[in-house]
């Protein structure tokens, strides 16, 4: 299949970039997608001679380039900001905390990326955009309608600044669609889609495990939103059949515990039907790269990223150019 096949740097970045790319060439990766934390991309610094000497490093490895991600710092656009932030912000962002400096910092940096991506010669940069409303998610005390509704015009306050700049840039802001986002599964994707009144540079990065233990239809998403599936994450997610002592929500477990009544596992070892994923793609035509965003918290990491690599080729093809009963016409 000619989509080419990824792995995201998120959950390596303890590593340098060269020992990344090194690992990546080995388990049979076509490229990277970096985020940009660690040493992997460095927002601050990257005028266009470090990101012609990032894109030599690549290059060097035989790896490709299509997407950065800005996780992290994208969370903090829209979100209350407390102590949680702090952990995942370069210092210069945090400031001294104070949750609107922190903000609108966060918001700029997000602008940079975008310019960042274009000295990269890439037109798609991946995040989050947090939200000043994922705390009333459950309905009690009863959320009055109108609190929710606040809560897409300031997410639209925020990001239609850094839309509009991405939009001059060339380069499209592709939103992980997940909670904690102002975007968690196909209603709220449509909410946020309308709240930016459709802007041309706003679109998703479609992961199918943030909706599969929800209980949100993965493969109708991707049919729902045609032209708005900018990029892709193949990450596989566990499930239970049966009660478990600690439902959808975690129960303030962190991620791995087997109590659990979801976890992530690595490729093919979970519940996600990519079989349909794949088809529903090809349907729409995209033709972008699989990127690999592996977390299994159970799993040696460079063992599930080396069979990550092998079942994304593995479950890739290409889409017919003839209909099977054709050859059973008479002329």
């Amino acid at each position: 299949m000619s989509r080419p096949v990824t792995i995201y740097t998120g959950q390596w970045a303890d590593l340098p970039l060269e020992v990344m790319c090194k690992k990546a060439k080995e388990f049979g990766y076509d490229g990277l997608e970096l985020c940009t934390w660690g040493d992997h991309m460095e927002i601050d610094k990257a005028d266009q001679v470090y990101c012609d000497a990032k894109r030599a490093l690549l290059k060097k490895h035989g790896l490709q380039l299509f997407t950065i991600s800005t996780h992290l710092v994208g969370q903090c656009v829209c979100d209350p900001i407390d102590e949680r932030h702090k952990n995942i912000l370069p210092a210069y962002i945090w400031g001294n905390g104070d949750p609107e400096g922190v903000r609108q910092r966060a918001a700029q940096e997000l602008i940079e990326t975008g310019r960042a991506a274009r000295r990269l010669g890439i037109d798609t940069v991946v995040g989050f955009t947090g939200s000043p409303i994922w705390h009333l998610l459950y309905s009690f005390p009863a959320v009055p309608q109108e609190m929710i509704k606040k809560g897409y015009e300031e997410f639209a306050r925020r990001f239609l600044p850094i839309l509009d700049e991405y939009q001059k840039l060339g380069v499209k802001f592709a939103l992980e669609v997940h909670p904690t986002e102002i975007a968690f599964d196909i209603h709220t994707a449509h909410l946020a889609l309308r709240a930016v009144n459709h802007h041309p540079a706003f679109g998703f990065n479609y992961d199918p495990s943030h909706f599969g233990y929800q209980g949100v239809d993965y493969v109708r998403f991707i049919y729902e939103f045609p032209d708005r599936i900018f990029h892709v994450h193949m990450k596989d997610v566990y499930w239970s059949d049966i009660p478990m002592a600690v439902g959808v929500f975690g129960g303030h477990m962190e991620f791995g515990d087997n109590r659990r009544y979801w976890n992530f596992r690595s490729l093919g070892r979970g519940k996600i039907d990519f079989e349909n994923i794949i088809r529903a793609l090809n349907d729409i035509g995209y033709k972008g790269p699989l990127s690999v965003e592996w977390e299994d918290s159970g799993m040696d990491r460079e063992a599930g990223a080396a069979e990550s690599c092998e079942f994304v080729r593995y479950s890739d093809f290409e889409p017919s150019g003839i209909k099977f009963d054709d050859a059973m016409k008479s002329e």
